[in-house]
């Protein structure tokens, strides 16, 4: 039995074989899941029916399971901020959020180093994340 909080065995299987540098795409219910990411990555398909699961579900859960070191998010047309943006700082205290334009951020969530892209049924608009993965330190 896990003690984390992430317990899905093929998300924890494309975490442990991912590293440091390694990203992972957690997008919401309106993005191209297959052609909008890298075809190589591990596709995990968590979209059961409108808003559920949610982007800031799967992303706590994967924030349970491995150090994150930086995040990119789709910017919106207008340059607004979407409200979701708050709930990422508040999960990732630290970790500054970097707006992507909406084509760049296609073309980082292909790039070869996303191992992992957790398809969810978020249905807020531009709550796209793209985490890139960190090192834990070595014991002292």
């Amino acid at each position: 039995m896990l003690r984390s909080k992430l317990l899905h065995p093929q998300i924890l299987d494309a975490l442990g074989k991912a590293g440091h540098g390694s990203k992972v795409l957690i997008p919401d219910g309106n993005y191209p899941f297959t052609t909008g990411s890298n075809p190589a990555a591990a596709h995990v398909y968590l979209n059961l029916m409108p808003g559920v699961v949610t982007v800031t579900q799967a992303l706590e859960a994967v924030l349970s399971a491995v150090p994150v070191e930086a995040a990119q998010v789709m910017a919106t047309a207008d340059g607004s901020t979407p409200g979701i943006w708050a709930e990422f700082r508040q999960l990732m205290p630290g970790i500054a959020l970097e707006p992507l334009e909406r084509f760049a951020f296609y073309d980082a969530a292909r790039d070869p180093n996303v191992a992992l892209v957790i398809a969810t049924a978020e249905q807020r608009i531009y709550a796209n994340i793209l985490l890139t993965i960190g090192v834990i330190p070595p014991e002292a």
